[in-house]
């Protein structure tokens, strides 16, 4: 099996999946992870250029983490992801051929940043060119169908699971790749006075409630025509 995780900035899959992104690997699937945007504007005393070479060094330690065959970077400077750039659709749906997904994780397409929910679009949008040609392309065309999971939008505020992944198993694992963000749960404590690592854990441990474990992930697909699946997807 072959999992394509998008998000839109270096730490959001750690945030939002990585525990379930480690059980796949645990189970023997093959994990891929991009980030659309490079991280660039998320300091406000180091500067854009230094802070998105620190960010992609981040991503790329946390992907050894959790066992990711490859860490993309679509290198998006933040607050400039947009969704009808079609630069960027073209990278994305190259991409998905690449990777040749049987399901693709990426943000819920209503969440608290405009990055994010243009990530999603673009996700969604670039996933369906895959198998298209009226678009100049690196690898062959691929599936223009790929089921899609929407992951949980941070603190979970206003999103609702349909799927749940028990990951008290990998619980230790995904804290320990998000750690790896050093630059952002440094800044994040001292600009606004938050434990994001203990956020993110308990987080994890409110799903958990949710479903009847300690610790959990939520998701919901993406119900368009026909992105459904009689396969079993989520780990």
């Amino acid at each position: 099996m072959k999992v394509l995780a998008v998000g839109c900035h270096p730490d959001d899959l750690e945030i939002a999946c990585s525990g379930t992104l480690r059980k796949y690997v645990e189970q023997g699937a093959d994990v891929y992870m991009c980030h659309v945007a490079n991280g660039c504007l998320g300091h406000v005393v180091i500067e854009p250029g230094p802070l998105a070479a620190i960010r992609t060094e981040e991503a790329e330690k946390a992907g050894a983490i959790i066992g990711a065959k490859k860490v993309f970077n679509l290198n998006v400077n933040d607050m400039e992801v947009d969704s009808h750039n079609l630069e960027v659709m073209d990278a994305m749906a190259d991409v998905v051929r690449f990777v040749r997904p049987d399901v693709i994780i990426t943000h819920n397409d209503d969440d608290y940043m405009q990055d994010h929910t243009e990530t999603s679009r673009i996700v969604t949008n670039g996933s369906f060119c895959s198998g298209l040609n009226h678009r100049p392309r690196v690898y062959e065309a691929y599936s223009s169908f790929v089921p899609v999971f929407f992951m949980d939008t941070l603190a979970g505020v206003n999103f609702q699971p349909t799927h749940y992944v028990d990951i008290t198993s990998q619980i230790d694992t995904k804290i320990r790749a998000l750690e790896c963000h050093e630059s952002q749960l440094k800044w994040m404590s001292e600009h606004d006075g938050i434990d994001f690592a203990d956020m993110v854990r308990t987080c994890s441990k409110y799903r958990g409630y949710q479903c009847g474990v300690p610790y959990a992930e939520g998701f919901r697909p993406y119900n368009v025509y026909p992105r459904y699946s009689t396969k079993h997807l989520l780990p």
